[in-house]
């Protein structure tokens, strides 16, 4: 039911780090609110409360988030950059988000505004990150110019609403995780829990529709192979 491993258990947590993996990887690729992975592991006999599943979520997510961003290839040197709103406590905040020509999520970041100043910041920390792309793809908003222009002069800057429904579609999981969790608490939950969660949805959705099937089983099949590698390596 669960990976079958020799892991040391983690100093100060009652079950195994299998146990925990596993209730990570449910809640994230499954879009289970704590509840349902509670009572999914109660049928396996495995008595842990929402809460514990919870805590479990927000403090192991950020590892295998890092370790999955730490060992991705090199992505597509076309990217394709948006801005979501999110309501957060009755404010309205700014999700910005990038993904690469292969529809990978490259980073996100919560933010209060959407001008030049939080342009510069997000597209500044992609550029530190994986270097300068060939294409960068926006929509109409003024205040990517300049920082592209900066941070990346040798880009080809296009921007164009229609060019950028990669990107605009990659906001679905975010709206049906927003709606299973009734909103975000926070700016900082937020930014926790979608940091993880698209990191992880991208190693576990190879794209199906574009692999046969013998294809996309080997691909599931690498995919947990990973992620039992990064249980290994969890830290109390």
């Amino acid at each position: 039911m669960f990976p079958s491993s020799e892991f040391p258990g983690l100093k100060g947590f009652r079950f195994p780090r299998s146990i925990i993996s596993y209730a990570v990887w449910a809640y994230h690729r499954l879009a289970l609110n704590a509840a349902d992975v509670e009572d999914l592991l109660a049928e396996r006999g495995i008595a842990v409360s929402r809460e514990t599943v919870r805590k479990w979520v927000n403090r192991f997510g950020r590892h295998f988030a890092r370790c999955i961003r730490r060992d991705r290839p090199k992505p597509n040197s076309k990217w394709h950059l948006d801005e979501a709103v999110i309501v957060i406590g009755g404010v309205k905040y700014w999700l910005w988000r990038a993904i690469d020509g292969d529809g990978d999520v490259l980073d996100i970041l919560v933010q209060s505004r959407r001008n030049a100043r939080a342009a510069r910041r997000f597209f500044g920390t992609l550029v530190t990150q994986y270097g300068e792309p060939r294409v960068v793809v926006t929509d109409k908003l003024r205040s990517y110019t300049k920082p592209v222009r900066a941070l990346a002069p040798n880009a080809d800057h296009r921007a164009h609403k229609g060019l950028n429904n990669r990107i605009e579609n990659s906001h679905r999981p975010t709206r049906k995780r927003e709606k299973i969790m009734g909103r975000f608490k926070s700016p900082r939950q937020a930014q926790r829990f979608l940091s993880a969660h698209d990191q992880i949805n991208t190693l576990f959705r190879p794209r199906r529709y574009k692999l046969s099937a013998p294809s996309y089983r080997h691909a599931r099949a690498d995919a947990f192979a990973i992620w039992q590698d990064y249980t290994g390596k969890m830290n109390a």
